[in-house]
């Protein structure tokens, strides 16, 4: 038996009969104040050293232990409220996206409240969204439609109004004018949004999700300073800095892990978010090459959100103050200009999404100890559309399996609500790279189920004596499981420092 040094002798809870990770064999593991404090590999027992007065134990019937699971990118409060928000996901032209309008806006109730949709993908549509398509269905409500990747809205005549935008010829704003639109907009009252984030959090433990990392724009330290002194959220979570907030949490002496609320609490400040570029689906990813059919334009490679040595004085200046940047990079000049700023700057941290990526920038992931914040469902969503516009280059688009060769950490999110709050989804969408019917899109860029798992729950592999309870158990083996259950992973419960926060018990 293996035992932390110093845990209590009398541990509050036994697990039994479970097995340890995928494909593992059967032990007894104690958990005793937010701690794995005894893991016995006897596949006879049930308690790992005998009963304990006061010992709950619970046997487990063979099931699954696996380390919790992260989302590392989400942005809670837009997938908490885009759960209940007009669905557009799957539509295939700006016509069609009118229709659902028209149709929802004849039901739903508020006839001048914000109608408000979400999850619009116009990279190949036949047709441009255009505000004049929006108010022939709906002339006098405002409308605001966000798209899938959250880098662009389209709006009504009607909303633009309401913004101070009326005359916006086409109601399609992208980037950062896209997210001032939306700041303008009438705000859920707070108390009813951090009810939906408190919800989405509860739905997120139920998929084994242990912890995230929100990158919601805006004061996210701020709001999660409000939220944990009403409730503990179900999750872990670590609250991104934006460059507006960053005097103010230098000021206060914050550090990336620094604790928000109370002592011990679930929830810390996380890193400083930093933007490069634009995105795929807008076309405003900053390429090397320029989009076919935008040569010769001033968009022809994308859009350079943060200039090069503007990156490098805002990195420096977190990093001085214990704060890891998290910079936001998906065409391959962008992951370029990244990595060049990692390494003038010499600091930890993640760049996020590093969707295309120039073969001499693979190993500099792992020479310079940064962290590869990817989305794979992102790699089956937008297969379609990098086919079109980064035609002949997708070889080296989400190439997971490449990063991981060349010693690259790799940590899974969703960017909820980009795509949903899921880690059985990436993990699915890693190890098959296809979410339909078709074949593997680059087979060769898949990832074996334990990889898969490790790079879902941080980088951890094993469940260790003196680790922290934040732990999941499955129905199923990860490693046997065909890919529609693994997409659809049945959780029996989900712990989060010793504290259940799904399942039956």
């Amino acid at each position: 038996m293996t035992e932390v040094a110093g845990a209590p002798r009398r541990p509050a809870l036994t697990l039994g009969r479970v097995r340890l990770g995928a494909g593992g064999p059967l032990v007894g593991v104690r958990v005793a104040d937010g701690r794995v404090t005894h893991v016995v590999p006897d596949p006879g027992t049930v308690a790992p050293a005998g009963p304990v007065a006061g010992e709950r134990v619970l046997d487990l019937d063979g099931r699954v232990l696996l380390p919790g699971l992260w989302d590392a990118h989400v942005h809670l409060a837009e997938w908490a409220s885009a759960r209940r928000r007009l669905d557009l996901a799957g539509t295939a032209s700006a016509r069609e996206v009118a229709d659902r309008v028209r149709a929802h806006g004849r039901t739903a109730p508020g006839a001048t409240t914000v109608l408000f949709g979400y999850g619009f993908r116009d990279g190949l549509w036949p047709d441009a969204p255009d505000r004049r398509l929006l108010d022939a269905v709906l002339p006098d409500r405002p409308v605001a439609l966000v798209s899938a990747d959250l880098h662009a809205v389209w709006l009504n005549s009607a909303c633009l109004a309401l913004v101070g935008r009326g005359d916006h010829p086409t109601g399609l704003i992208r980037e950062a004018e896209g997210h001032e639109v939306l700041s303008a907009l009438p705000e859920v009252p707070a108390d009813t949004l951090d009810d939906w984030i408190a919800d989405a959090c509860r739905a997120a433990a139920a998929r084994g999700v242990t912890g995230v990392i929100d990158f919601q724009y805006g004061d996210t330290v701020g709001a999660w300073e409000r939220r944990s002194a009403q409730a503990p959220p179900a999750v872990r979570v670590s609250a991104a800095v934006y460059p507006g907030h960053l005097d103010a949490a230098v000021a206060r002496g914050l550090r990336t892990g620094s604790g928000i609320g109370e002592p011990g609490g679930p929830v810390r400040v996380g890193p400083l978010k930093l933007f490069t570029d634009g995105s795929l689906n807008t076309r405003t990813a900053l390429c090397c090459d320029p989009y076919p059919g935008l040569e010769n334009t001033d968009g022809a490679h994308g859009i350079e959100q943060t200039a090069p040595d503007e990156l490098v004085r805002l990195m420096r200046r977190a990093a001085a103050h214990g704060i890891e940047p998290a910079v936001h990079a998906i065409g391959d000049r962008a992951n370029t200009l990244a990595l060049d700023a990692f390494e003038a700057v010499r600091c930890r941290g993640r760049i996020e999404h590093a969707q295309l990526l120039s073969p001499e920038d693979l190993p500099r992931f792992a020479e310079l100890g940064v962290t590869a914040g990817v989305q794979p469902r992102h790699a089956t969503d937008d297969r379609d559309v990098a086919d079109r516009y980064w035609a002949g280059r997708t070889s080296r688009a989400f190439a997971y399996a490449d990063l991981l060769a060349a010693g690259a950490r790799l940590e899974f999110g969703s960017d909820a609500p980009v795509s949903p709050l899921d880690p059985w989804l990436a993990v699915a969408s890693a190890v098959t790279r296809t979410d339909d019917d078709r074949p593997a899109w680059h087979p060769e860029q898949r990832l074996p189920v334990r990889d898969a798992l490790a790079a879902a729950a941080r980088g951890r592999r094993l469940i260790r004596v003196g680790d922290p309870a934040d732990l999941v158990v499955v129905d199923v083996d990860p490693l046997t499981a065909d890919p529609d259950t693994l997409r659809a992973m049945p959780v029996h419960a989900t712990m989060t420092a010793g504290r259940w926060t799904h399942g039956p018990y």
